[in-house]
């Protein structure tokens, strides 16, 4: 059978169809495009390019359940990811108390962990606890001085800067 002949077309064999509008651009493309735009961690815009047009499609998934998932699974294995999941925790809006918990539990661990520091002081601002949050900052900036760790030194005194 010829797959490339229109007559070969089998509508019941598509993976998705999608209707959608396009829209006028200002200029014109020559080459026929295709990318995604707007990419956040649960969706993004498809657009398809060309000439004077646009069509944009919008992409979603539900990519929190399943790392949540994931996290819970996790934390009832003997290895906790206790600084991954308190960092998904920070960065999604999640609860800020139980991502400081395992923040300290990722230090108990390992004490001289200067990012975790880090990170351990921006949830405690998150959650309005300047003093605590600054304490914590410059903790982070006093381990010995190395060039690794500079870059933490830096983001310290610019958390520290932005608290007083």
């Amino acid at each position: 059978m010829d797959v490339t002949s229109p007559a070969a077309y089998k509508p019941d064999q598509d993976i998705v169809r999608v209707t959608a509008k396009t829209h006028d651009l200002p200029f014109s493309v020559e080459t026929f495009t295709i990318l995604f735009a707007d990419v956040t961690s649960s969706s993004c815009s498809l657009q398809l390019i060309w000439e004077n047009t646009i069509v944009m499609l919008p992409i979603t998934t539900d990519i929190d359940s399943k790392i949540m998932a994931q996290i819970d699974n996790a934390m009832n294995k003997d290895n906790h990811p206790y600084y991954t999941a308190a960092m998904y925790y920070l960065e999604n809006g999640k609860d800020l108390n139980k991502a400081l918990e395992w923040f300290d539990k990722a230090l108990a661990l390992d004490p001289t962990a200067f990012f975790v520091a880090y990170q351990k002081a921006r949830c405690q601002a998150k959650l309005g606890k300047k003093q605590d949050a600054i304490a914590t900052a410059k903790k982070g900036s006093n381990w010995p001085n190395r060039p690794t760790i500079q870059t933490h030194v830096a983001l310290n005194e610019k958390l520290i800067a932005s608290l007083q």
